[in-house]
């Protein structure tokens, strides 16, 4: 086994020399990525095997996902090979890409950077939160103390006066905000027709595109998108708790339109199946790909219901079907305008829990305290973090930079839809957000 890995090294090494010195004579003819993304592919959906649940969606060609089902090798053996591809990719004379190709390679060669390093975590290697974050997203986080936050946790006092800790009186606020259980199913299906109805003002969706809605539990997210390929998703919805009135339109916008749902019937239309670029065929959940289809479905729902647009709608539509009273829906915004500010100290949180510098008891509390939330649902975001680890970045400091992005297209609505469409569109990357 050392003698295979060695050679594959060695093939991979000599390959990348042969490709660096064609670099430096430049000329010859255009290269297609083709034969690179489709190893690329099998190496993910290899590596998927390694790790269930590293591999999100799937909807290329079924023989490559049955080819590597239950017959994984071992991890030393496709850390090898995922090298091997990055270093003779990344030797490619940039002379002989087209602008097309030069994504493609940017976008394989950031995923296979992503891949050996979750490969390495697959063995048990661990590194700092931030520096996790970076190795596979990209994106290095700034992990704030959790004190930077007690000045907003102090503003939301104001909200939700009374006796007793905060946590608990902002949790009995949100109570009166449940949606019935034999409402959801209704409030969710009006909340994504309106998330849908205004994105496909300024995004064309490929003909037939459509979801199927699910309710779930034991989960340890509050919804998922589950692409099923040509333009076809499952959206399930976690009902372990209640689900608030305003979690509504988050939902039907992060894992519908113009989030989840979109981005990868974008992707899989016009790239993998529009231009042959097998490499979107298969969504790696832990790489810089997660970075951006977390962010722009937290954009998307200020991107669709800009300003105060979102309270309109849940007063004149969602509010009555819950029967919920709209009068009230206000002071409800006022308290989730407030709480984003906190948005940060999960990671502090994290970091902590994951480092072990604190125990599960003391994070949850400390969840519940800068989450404002009740023990349950402060039980099941550290559920998140266990499973998911630094992913958790790609939510808010994702959306951040998501946001700054489409902001600097301009003031008009449809500059900022353009820049979200070329988001979700092309091999788009972080780093792209600051060029």
């Amino acid at each position: 086994m050392r003698e295979d890995r060695a050679v594959t090294r060695l093939a991979g090494l000599l390959m990348a020399l042969l490709l660096a010195g064609c670099a430096t004579l430049g000329g010859g003819k255009p290269v297609t990525l083709d034969p690179y993304a489709e190893r690329f592919v099998k190496l993910t959906l290899e590596i998927g095997e390694i790790e269930p649940g590293y591999v999100d969606a799937y909807h290329g060609p079924p023989a490559w996902a049955e080819a590597v089902k239950g017959k994984a090798r071992a991890i030393d053996v496709v850390a090898a090979d995922v090298a091997a591809l990055k270093a003779e990719i990344d030797a490619l004379p940039a002379s002989r890409l087209d602008a097309d190709q030069a994504k493609r390679r940017a976008y394989l060669s950031a995923h296979l950077r992503a891949a050996a390093f979750r490969l390495r975590m697959a063995k048990g290697e661990r590194a700092a939160f931030a520096d996790e974050a970076e190795a596979l997203f990209g994106v290095r986080p700034n992990i704030r103390p959790l004190t930077d936050f007690d000045p907003a946790l102090a503003r939301i006092e104001a909200l939700a006066p009374g006796e007793g800790p905060l946590s608990e009186r902002v949790a009995a606020l949100r109570k009166r905000y449940e949606i019935p259980a034999d409402k959801l199913d209704a409030v969710m299906r009006a909340a994504i027709a309106e998330c849908r109805t205004r994105t496909i003002r300024h995004i064309a969706m490929p003909a037939g595109e459509a979801f199927t809605l699910e309710f779930v539990t034991n989960k340890p997210w509050g919804g998922y998108n589950w692409y099923q390929g040509g333009a076809q998703s499952l959206i399930q919805v976690n009902v372990d708790q209640p689900v608030f009135i305003d979690r509504a339109v988050d939902l039907g916008c992060h894992e519908g339109y113009p989030g989840h749902h979109v981005h990868n019937s974008l992707l899989d239309v016009r790239l993998a199946r529009g231009k042959g670029w097998v490499e979107f065929s298969v969504f790696p959940l832990f790489a810089p790909i997660g970075f951006i289809a977390e962010g722009t479905a937290n954009a998307g729902i200020k991107l669709a219901f800009p300003g105060g647009e979102q309270l309109a709608f849940e007063q004149a539509v969602l509010y009555p079907l819950a029967g919920l009273d709209p009068a009230t829906a206000p002071k409800l915004a006022e308290l989730t305008a407030a709480t984003a500010a906190l948005s940060g100290a999960q990671y502090a949180v994290a970091d902590q829990y994951l480092s072990g510098k604190i125990d599960k008891a003391e994070a949850v509390a400390l969840l519940q305290k800068y989450q404002l939330t009740n023990k349950a649902r402060a039980e099941r975001s550290l559920r998140f973090i266990e499973t998911y680890r630094s992913y958790i970045i790609n939510y808010g400091l994702g959306r951040e930079m998501a946001a700054a992005y489409i902001d600097k297209a301009g003031a008009s609505q449809s500059a900022r839809w353009a820049a979200m469409e070329t988001i979700l569109s092309t091999p788009f990357l972080p780093a792209d957000y600051t060029k």
